[in-house]
């Protein structure tokens, strides 16, 4: 069923604003410096709620693009993170994928930062894509990853455990900068990505 415009332009940005506005929210960046040039920018699919806004808020002065499927859900996401201040690129890993790659290369030059969920749009749950890794592998972009738990959640059955804070709740966020290797062949990239994935991971 197709949402109205008035929801995903209007309501949705303006309940995120208000949901996120609320959270209690403490920020850990163990031994890291935030870059000051282009940046990619990470967190899992199914912590978004906060993710977008977080991601933006931590580089308010610069450019942000967010990385949005063209699926039906993506169009409500991408006219949602507009209203949020975000500029779109829309494709992803199956639909689009070298044109999207392209487009973060040229953002990312240019210093902006591009936000994506490394998981999305369909999964493999709390898995990096291979194409994120190896662009910011072959071209030395910093690749930051929050880590973001909430206190007091509503959990959704979905393939990427969507979780939605409850006002008010103690929301903690680790920042990793991830320093990535030079990958020799494929295998090494593969390998590399599920180790990183795993670490990252939190039942």
């Amino acid at each position: 069923m197709a949402i109205s415009p008035l929801i995903s332009r209007f309501l949705l940005p303006f309940a995120l604003k208000f949901l996120y506005a609320s959270l209690r929210i403490s920020v850990s960046a163990p031994k890291i410096q935030l870059p000051d040039k282009g940046s990619i920018v990470t967190f899992w699919h199914g912590k978004m709620v906060v993710g977008w806004l977080f991601s933006r808020n931590l580089f308010p002065d610069k450019k942000a693009a967010a990385v949005v499927s063209l699926s039906e859900d993506g169009r409500l996401l991408s006219d949602t993170l507009q209203q949020l201040g975000f500029f779109l690129i829309r494709g992803s890993s199956s639909k689009g994928g070298d044109e999207v790659l392209r487009s973060m290369q040229e953002l990312i030059n240019k210093e902006s930062i591009v936000v994506l969920t490394p998981d999305g749009p369909r999964g493999p749950n709390q898995q990096f894509k291979y194409g994120t890794i190896r662009l910011a592998s072959s071209n030395h972009y910093p690749l930051i990853f929050a880590d973001i738990h909430f206190a007091k959640s509503w959990k959704l059955k979905s393939w990427d455990r969507f979780e939605i804070p409850k006002p008010f709740s103690r929301t903690t966020v680790t920042l990793h900068c991830i320093d990535l290797p030079e990958f020799r062949n494929e295998e090494e990239l593969r390998a590399y990505t599920s180790e990183l994935s795993n670490q990252l991971t939190h039942a």
